[in-house]
């Protein structure tokens, strides 16, 4: 009995070394410590149970592998810590927590990483399963039962944590609602000069057939749009160029709130007919100005919608 409980202080030991190494030193984080000289903490909770899809591990990125090891790499101090001494799931549950944020701050205050409650969430939401799987094991009747209850139990209750990380994930996610043409009546500046006609027009000899509206500067040789989309969160793109046939003279910009986001004219667009898109994450103000025979087209937008809006 006390050959196997060194046996579970060293392994313990090891283990927890093993993951504040990966907490403090690896993945480049002594390298970054040294660029920067801002603290970083992150008090707001996001989606700490979201889980990368199956078919985004395929093949897996760094980011992914990160998001599992969050709550997998911390399993094992649910099974270790209680087999080491008895304890309640409560004060498990507080001693850990604490543990965690500790470590947290201090990744936060040494630049060798940044203080994350989702981190904090996900750590301690693994030592859980490691604790349910633990007091799952206990009623084997051998160690060999009692090894493979636990196992067991983990994938399942890790598989269970996936899916409805999933479900809450599709449940309060935005998807894009159909596409929404914007016309001078939806928000385009008193001066706006929107064709009443979609002819069709050719850029370096492709075919261009608007679908839902065309601007350009009209008669004078630059006309500005504006169009104000408040707080929506939505998706906006248009498709732009100068068209053959003319003076091949123009271009356009954008802005956000008085932000610039695109600038493009005759020498860098080409003879080519160009697409723009931009997300707004909680609408503004988009201002976009076209000079010369530049033409802008299919101006519109998605808005991102949760399934019951």
């Amino acid at each position: 009995m006390q050959k196997q409980r060194k046996l579970l202080s060293l392994i313990t030991t090891i283990y927890t070394l093993f993951i504040l190494y990966c907490m403090f030193f690896a993945f480049g984080r002594g390298g970054s410590a040294s660029n920067t000289s801002e603290y970083t903490f992150i008090f707001v909770p996001g989606n700490f149970l979201k889980l990368p899809t199956l078919p985004d591990l395929l093949p897996p990125t760094l980011m992914d592998l990160v998001s599992i090891g969050n709550i997998a790499a911390f399993i094992p101090f649910g099974i270790l810590i209680p087999l080491l001494r008895p304890i309640s799931f409560v004060r498990f549950l507080i001693g850990f927590l604490l543990a965690i944020l500790i470590l947290e701050t201090v990744q936060a205050l040494t630049f060798l990483g940044s203080f994350d409650l989702d981190d904090v969430l996900r750590n301690t939401l693994g030592a859980c399963i490691g604790f349910a799987a633990y007091r799952i094991a206990v009623r084997g009747q051998d160690m060999r039962r009692k090894i493979g209850l636990a196992c067991m139990s983990v994938a399942v209750l890790f598989m269970a944590v996936w899916f409805v990380g999933f479900g809450i994930d599709k449940a309060f996610a935005k998807t894009p609602a159909p596409f929404t043409a914007v016309t001078e009546k939806e928000g385009g500046s008193p001066e706006a000069a929107m064709s009443e006609k979609l002819q069709p027009f050719e850029i370096g000899g492709q075919k261009i057939v608007p679908e839902f509206n065309v601007y350009d500067s009209g008669t004078s040789s630059k006309q500005t749009y504006t169009y104000d989309f408040g707080q929506k969160q939505l998706r906006f793109r248009f498709q732009y160029g100068i068209p053959d046939g003319a003076d091949f003279k123009g271009s356009i910009s954008a802005s956000v709130d008085g932000k610039e986001i695109l600038s493009n004219s005759e020498g860098y667009q080409g003879h080519t007919a160009q697409i723009f898109e931009w997300e707004f994450e909680e609408g503004g103000v988009l201002t976009i100005t076209v000079e010369g025979n530049e033409k802008v087209w299919d101006v519109g937008y998605e808005e991102m919608k949760h399934f019951w809006e």
